[in-house]
């Protein structure tokens, strides 16, 4: 039974005054006048317990408002750009919206208008480690990640990302991207934006030499000689480069909505204009909010530490083939070293220090060749006299 049905059974069966009932229920006198005039009029439905929701709130959101809000979710979907109640608030916010609703008005409205599909329970941020650099440049991220012109011709964009301000440093599209390409694209990151302390990359082969036979590659060198620390993720761990991977995974969403690209030079453009929205305009959910532009400026940059100019030193196993040939990788570049013909399916130690270089024979210990490698030249000629080969009598 509830409170209203014992009120008014109290009033109209036993016969009891009005403020003798309120007094004993401890309730105001007109409630009881407001429910025996109810229950005149609706009969028992005057039992049930109504809502005490106002009709109108104060503090709720015009109608115009709502209906910018969901402009806005259509506007930026369409163009592949972050649309979430974060991201609206923030473009409220640049267009002058004097009274900003709260994000969690903003998700309510988009939940009612059916912009939102429910999600299974994530885990809370809570649960993992973020690991994020204090200062802009004291770490910078690079990956390659693959996208498909309007015919379907595979390339590969070079991208290159700030770990503190998530600012897009390069963003490069090739057909292939080979280790010369990766020392251009940070040579002109290190033109615009100075010289990190340290980066981060996978274990690529235009990234490092290390897991093919010791040998070191051209931005392996780069970096050494002015003294950046370059950093591997482990194999098979992309979360180690989550931004940088986080940030394909925008790239893409972006230029999914786009026309598709016909060449190379256009999917250009649009990465051009990609990078400007991303550094310039869009608001950062990991930066308060901030754009990366902003977050990169706000703070010192770090600087690396004094150049590294030691020697490289490896020792690389090999057989001489056919042709009198062995090959060293240097400055992500095959080399070839002649030794002559005589010594074919010869197994030799390459002692090698940096560009000086000594070949002896792995079995006798006997020196086949001494030689300072040329970096402008593939093929290391054993300097002989050109003509032809003396015979005996």
């Amino acid at each position: 039974m509830s409170l209203a049905e014992l009120v008014i059974t109290s009033v109209m069966v036993e016969g009891r005054s009005k403020s003798e009932v309120a007094r004993d229920y401890k309730i105001s006198r007109y409630w009881v006048q407001q429910l025996l005039k109810r229950y005149k009029t609706e009969g028992e439905a005057a039992f049930t317990p109504r809502s005490r929701r106002p009709h109108t709130s104060p503090q709720a959101i015009s109608l115009e408002l709502e209906d910018q809000i969901i402009r806005l979710r259509k506007r930026l979907s369409k163009k592949g750009l972050d649309a979430g109640a974060e991201t609206i608030r923030a473009h409220l916010a640049t267009a002058g919206v004097a009274r900003l609703p709260a994000v969690s008005t903003i998700w309510r409205v988009l939940a009612r208008r059916g912009f939102i599909t429910p999600q299974p329970n994530k885990r809370p941020k809570s649960a993992g480690t973020r690991f994020c650099a204090d200062l802009p440049n004291e770490r910078w991220q690079a990956d390659v990640t693959h996208w498909r012109l309007a015919d379907g011709t595979s390339v590969e964009i070079h991208n290159l990302l700030d770990d503190h301000s998530r600012l897009a440093l390069r963003s490069k599209a090739r057909i292939t991207t080979t280790g010369p390409d990766v020392l251009a694209d940070f040579r002109a990151a290190f033109r615009r934006h100075g010289i990190p302390r340290s980066v981060l990359t996978d274990n690529g082969a235009i990234y490092t030499g290390k897991p093919r036979r010791g040998g070191r590659v051209a931005i392996e060198i780069e970096l050494d000689l002015l003294g950046v620390r370059l950093h591997h993720s482990r194999p098979y761990h992309p979360q180690t480069q989550g931004k940088v991977e986080r940030f394909h995974q925008t790239m893409k969403k972006w230029l999914a909505a786009q026309p598709p690209a016909r060449t190379i030079v256009l999917l250009q453009r649009q990465l051009d204009r990609f990078v400007r929205y991303y550094n310039t305009v869009r608001p950062h959910r990991a930066l308060d909010r901030h754009t990366p532009a902003q977050a990169y400026t706000a703070r010192t940059k770090a600087t690396p530490a004094k150049p590294s100019i030691g020697v490289h030193h490896r020792v690389r196993r090999d057989k001489v083939d056919t042709g009198g040939v062995i090959t060293i990788r240097y400055d992500s570049q095959l080399r070839h070293i002649g030794l002559g013909r005589q010594h074919a399916g010869t197994r030799v130690l390459a002692l090698i220090a940096d560009r000086y270089i000594r070949i002896v024979n792995a079995q006798t210990g006997q020196l086949l060749r001494e030689l300072t490698l040329d970096p402008t030249r593939d093929y290391q000629p054993r300097n002989r006299t050109p003509g032809p080969r003396k015979t005996r009598p």
